[in-house]
């Protein structure tokens, strides 16, 4: 099932303010930070990268797989709280790959 525009939308009204931009991908959207992919949206479900710094905001934050054959990343199940989010983004930034560099 792919994610629907309007939960993207939310998503990124909740991160609004922030450096957060967004890329469709084959029905899913992958969300960056600051240029750096941290997360994305897959079947109406907030993913981030289970980088440290997000394991020890969501301590009790289940695994999920984002689609079949991925890596699994962490729900975000308080998508509500811009402030965490915030929060979330910002001790994960440093964690957080740079970009490749396009051939």
């Amino acid at each position: 099932m792919a994610s629907t525009k309007e939960y993207l939308t939310f998503i990124l009204e909740q991160l609004s303010g922030l450096e957060v931009t967004s890329r469709a991908m084959m029905g899913e959207y992958v969300l960056y930070y600051r240029g750096k992919v941290f997360g994305g949206i897959y079947d109406n479900r907030f993913l981030v990268k289970p980088v440290n710094a997000a394991k020890a905001l969501m301590p009790q934050a289940p695994f999920e797989l984002p689609y079949a054959g991925a890596k699994e990343m962490l729900l975000v199940e308080n998508p509500e709280d811009r402030e965490f989010l915030a929060q979330l983004l910002s001790a994960m930034e440093p964690e957080l790959p740079a970009p490749k560099k396009r051939k």
